[in-house]
């Protein structure tokens, strides 16, 4: 197949999403497919049109040249009035499908995803309406709790009628404190005081206008991914340190994972369970991850759904997949399999 690998974007998750569209386009190289790695915001400048998708391509170099714009894109962001860089779309237009690795804002939102609907370019992952739903925690709360989703307690508001008295919305600190739409743990914040709380307020606001305020669930994390309406076993993550943040979703070392997550076979069953009702009440078709939170007398809440999660060789998707006997390169053929039954 003739494959574009969109990566790189504008998010404050560009940098791992070049990394995630590296592993994918060298996996998908090694399984016979013409994959090319474009950067959606800073795009191709020279493209040799005979041969778009060539046999022999350097994704190591593809990368390099995507991540020389990192130090410019904010400002390339002011001048620019289209999201969409040189030659992308007509790129898009020329292949087979396009494998979105991108991540955060302008990527997972479901933009990206209604344009190519309205452009007929077919794509991994879900669709355009329960990618914005996903992406926002707030409707994501709410869905989970019109459909007997458990998920934590809580209260949303905007920067511009912030509420400092958690009390009247029956919490107590700890709390975590997220902005909306952001990614990665981006813009998330567990504070213990009413100072914290203030601190957290004015630091969500720099990442979006609404921001989440919901209970702290002290216990086990874990992740499960829904992969054509079928959970994934289990994968459980200790952060060596403090909670599951960029910093320990990306620092090699920064945590433990394990999988499968060592629980029981009901508890398990009754995770994997919850995290096919999450992605079906949120409408997420072909692949998602649903996070999840344990205490210790077994109570488990689901926090959030991820739409297009990471896809590093050694993130948690491909770690639960390599229990199953998949490797890499496989688990990413699969998921280009899976998402072409939307267009059947």
């Amino acid at each position: 197949m003739k494959i574009v690998v969109l990566a790189g974007g504008t998010s404050t998750e560009r940098e791992i999403s070049i990394v995630s569209g590296t592993g994918i386009c060298g996996a998908l190289r090694q399984k016979g497919h013409e994959a090319i790695l474009v950067d959606i915001f800073c795009g191709v400048e020279n493209v040799d049109w005979e041969n778009p998708f060539p046999a022999e391509y350097d994704v190591e170099k593809a990368a390099e040249y995507m991540s020389s714009f990192n130090p410019q894109i904010k400002e390339m962001e002011k001048k620019r009035r289209s999201f969409f860089g040189p030659n992308v779309l007509e790129l898009c237009e020329k292949c087979d499908i396009v494998f979105l690795g991108l991540h955060g804002a302008n990527g997972e939102d479901g933009k990206v995803q209604a344009t190519f609907d309205l452009l007929g370019i077919r794509y991994t992952g879900t669709g355009y309406l329960s990618s914005a739903m996903a992406m926002d925690k707030r409707i994501t709360k709410e869905v989970f709790l019109m459909n007997h989703v458990p998920t934590p307690g809580g209260f949303t508001m905007t920067r511009d009628n912030l509420e400092k008295d958690i009390a009247k919305h029956g919490l107590e600190f700890p709390v975590v404190v997220k902005t909306s739409c952001g990614g990665s743990s981006v813009g998330v914040y567990i504070v213990n005081d009413q100072k914290e709380y203030e601190e957290a307020l004015t630091d969500a606001c720099q990442y979006g206008a609404d921001i989440v305020v919901e209970e702290y669930i002290k216990g086990r994390e874990f992740s499960v991914a829904v992969v054509d309406d079928k959970a994934y076993p289990i994968i459980e993550i200790a952060p060596i340190q403090g909670f599951y943040d960029y910093k320990n979703k990306y620092q090699a070392g920064s945590t433990v994972e394990t999988c499968p997550a060592e629980i029981s076979p009901e508890l398990t069953a009754k995770m994997q369970e919850n995290a096919v009702k999450a992605a079906k009440a949120l409408g997420l078709t072909g692949y998602s991850r649903l996070d999840f939170m344990m205490k210790e007398n077994g109570d488990m809440y689901c926090l959030e759904a991820n739409t297009l999660p990471g896809m590093t060789p050694t993130s948690l998707i491909p770690q639960e997949a390599k229990v199953l006997g998949m490797d890499y390169p496989t688990l990413c053929e699969e998921l280009i399999r899976i998402s072409l039954k939307k267009y059947e």
